[in-house]
């Protein structure tokens, strides 16, 4: 007797239920979603979304870390680029995250609840470490220390500094928006002048007035493996 044979998987319709899945729990979080809110979503039934993802904790898991490394490589392109300078990076930092985040405004709340809740298996899934401390980026602002460029030490600081300027508005803009009397237009603005000011606030605040770009040749990135 020929034996039952599982019904090859058609990726369309996973891919289907993948971004479904992104959308509801980027706006919902994972204990707030139900499955059905999952399948409804993705304009299916129930039972054929069990077929292809049997849990939602593994489907979370998968959109979670799809996620995470979707925001973090943007991040790790951007502080690894050999040929810009610390200041161009931070410009580079500002506009990226502002624009990614005003494509997906839900994505700033769901990173946060997140990496609150799950950062084992964030650390666990993700070279967090390898991408941000012994980035170029650093190695950049170690030099610009070394050379009296930047008074600030810690370049935690000043990584902190320009996301916290950058993600903070976007995660706060129902409030923004109901304070300052803002439709989604004006918010928009006021985003991209912050992609202007930012740098020039990160600069006054942290880089002396004399201070010029660092380059990173090979060599002094060979001397900081």
């Amino acid at each position: 007797m020929a034996k039952n044979k599982r019904t090859p998987i058609d990726t369309s319709t996973e891919e289907k239920i993948k971004e479904a899945a992104r959308v509801v729990f980027h706006r919902k979080g994972f204990a707030a979603t139900r499955t059905r809110d999952i399948a409804e979503e993705a304009g299916i039934n129930l039972a054929l979304l069990n077929y292809y993802f049997r849990s939602k904790q593994k489907l979370f898991e998968l959109i979670m870390v799809e996620t995470t490394v979707a925001f973090f490589r943007t991040m790790d392109i951007v502080l690894n680029e050999k040929n810009s300078s610390l200041e161009e990076k931070v410009a580079h930092i500002v506009s990226n995250y502002i624009d990614l985040i005003l494509k997906e405004p839900d994505l700033p709340i769901f990173m946060l609840s997140e990496i609150r809740n799950n950062p084992d298996l964030l650390l666990q899934r993700l070279p967090i470490e390898q991408v941000i401390m012994k980035s170029v980026f650093f190695q950049q602002h170690r030099q610009a220390v070394g050379e009296g460029g930047i008074t600030e030490a810690n370049p935690l600081h000043f990584l902190l500094n320009i996301l916290g300027l950058t993600l903070f508005p976007l995660i706060a803009s129902p409030l923004l928006k109901r304070v300052g009397n803002l439709n989604e237009e004006d918010f928009h603005q006021l985003m991209e002048e912050r992609k202007k000011l930012i740098p020039v606030w990160i600069k006054s605040m942290m880089i002396n007035s004399d201070y010029k770009p660092i380059l990173m040749d090979e060599s002094k990135l060979k001397e900081n493996d």
